[in-house]
């Protein structure tokens, strides 16, 4: 009998991997559509961020102006409770119009969902998770969807992360294990469904470690980010008590490290968590206008070499959600990612710099979870040939920002290059094509 090609794919995965002293290091992946690590379905116009530094969040999304006083703290992401049931704070500042001009004050946005908790922990008067497996990936599932409805509401684009509020709860009930699992589980899958990234908060010791020990359970859909609570005053993303530093290794980890306070900057005080990221979060798009003296070309990629996909007036209006390298236009190599998907270059659209990457945008980056059981060879070039420079571990996200073919690897010759310019085989990372090139990936 004919094995059927998900099986196959497990017995073949023969080469991710390194040849050290002259041993052949090999590392079997699962299916990229199975649990733990499913594939991201980003849709055209997506894109992921990421944040790295101190942050903080507040009950309440605080007023532009406060946020305009707190440039002079040491922050620059902010929290904000976007949906859920079990949302404490009324949000009358929370809209897109304030997401739009913190975005361009250059803050990073963490965006919260605080839905269903716990059936054994949270407050008692709290909505709770059904202790029955089926609800609760139902329940898993409509969060996911509420969550997205209201980030997109506020401007937040696919490719952003969201985070599921998990408040502590007993570690001892199996039956409440298991609902929150499933919970979180259907939670993330949604999320990647429609094309989002999934992040999840917890507390480290009542509830993180269980999230942790089930990485990779071929149960549970494993969520992209880890955002835990423990408030020991050490903004570490490493050495957490239960959680080993090789799981949600890459760009992955937040920690709120310091509970309720006030603190005071630019003379407006809040009251605060703080927080320390390196971790995906929303993605928004930043208006700027078109400099051309005629119709400005969009394309279907980052270079004059991909069709016109339409065209922008000069002195137009185009949103921009990351930039990528593409061909050379004028005196810069940067390309423009619009929120419709298509691409224009950047010598034409009035970004602060002319020759390079202007901040706050992003770079354009898909991340997707690395699939193989032992950790994922990064190579300096799209071959298993090329000299080894790295190694993902497996769970960590591949923060991939194009594809190109190389050498052949379990059926495919698609290679995915890393925002660190690293390439790794497409054939160990949980891309939506296991075969050929994952859209809306650009090709290098």
């Amino acid at each position: 009998m004919p094995y059927p090609r998900s099986a196959l794919r497990r017995l073949l995965a023969v080469t991710s991997a390194c040849v050290l002293s002259g041993t052949v290091v090999l590392a079997l992946a699962p299916v990229a559509g199975a649990e733990p690590s499913t594939p991201v379905a980003y849709p055209s116009g997506a894109t992921a961020t990421r944040y790295s530094g101190l942050a903080f969040d507040a009950c309440t999304a605080p007023p532009l102006s406060t946020v305009q006083a707190w440039n002079a703290s040491p922050y620059r992401a902010l929290g904000v409770y976007v949906s859920g049931v079990n949302r404490t704070c009324a949000q009358p500042q929370l809209t897109a119009a304030w997401v739009a001009s913190v975005s361009k004050l250059k803050w990073r946005l963490i965006p919260i969902h605080k839905g269903l908790q716990p059936p054994c922990g949270a407050r008692p008067t709290d909505a709770k998770i059904s202790t029955s497996p089926a609800t609760a990936r139902s329940q898993g599932t409509a969060a996911a969807q509420q969550a997205v409805t209201a980030a997109k509401a506020l401007g937040m684009l696919p490719g952003s992360a969201l985070y599921n509020d998990i408040e502590h709860y007993s570690q001892t009930d199996s039956v409440c294990r298991t609902a929150v699992l499933t919970y979180v589980s259907a939670w993330t899958k949604e999320l990647h469904r429609i094309g989002y990234v999934s992040g999840v908060y917890m507390n480290l010791n009542l509830g993180a470690k269980q999230l942790a020990d089930v990485y990779t359970s071929t149960t549970y859909a494993r969520p992209d980010a880890l955002w835990i609570a423990r408030y020991d005053g050490v903004d570490s993303l490493k050495g957490w008590a239960g959680i080993a530093d090789s799981k949600w290794a890459v760009h992955q980890r937040a920690k709120q490290y310091r509970g309720s306070h006030d603190e005071t900057y630019g003379g407006v005080t809040l009251n605060i968590d703080n927080d320390r990221l390196d971790a995906p979060v929303a993605t928004v798009a930043h208006p700027y206008k078109v400099t051309s003296t005629t119709p400005l070309n969009a394309r279907t990629g980052p270079s004059t070499s991909y069709p016109v996909s339409g065209t922008h007036a000069p002195g137009s209006l185009v949103k921009v959600v990351c930039q990528a390298p593409g061909s050379k236009v004028g005196t810069t190599s940067v390309w423009d990612k619009l929120s419709n998907g298509s691409y224009v270059s950047d010598h034409y659209v009035s970004t602060p710099s002319g020759t390079g990457y202007s901040a706050p945008l992003p770079r354009c980056t898909y991340p997707y979870q690395v699939t193989a059981s032992g950790g994922l060879t990064e190579r300096s070039g799209p071959g298993s040939g090329y000299t080894a420079v790295g190694t993902s571990p497996n769970g960590a996200l591949a923060w991939v920002t194009c594809q190109r073919a190389g050498s052949t690897v379990g059926g495919t010759k698609v290679w995915d290059r890393l925002d660190n310019g690293h390439y790794v085989s497409d054939y160990y990372v949980a891309t939506p094509s296991s075969t050929s090139y994952s859209k809306p990936v650009p090709r290098c």
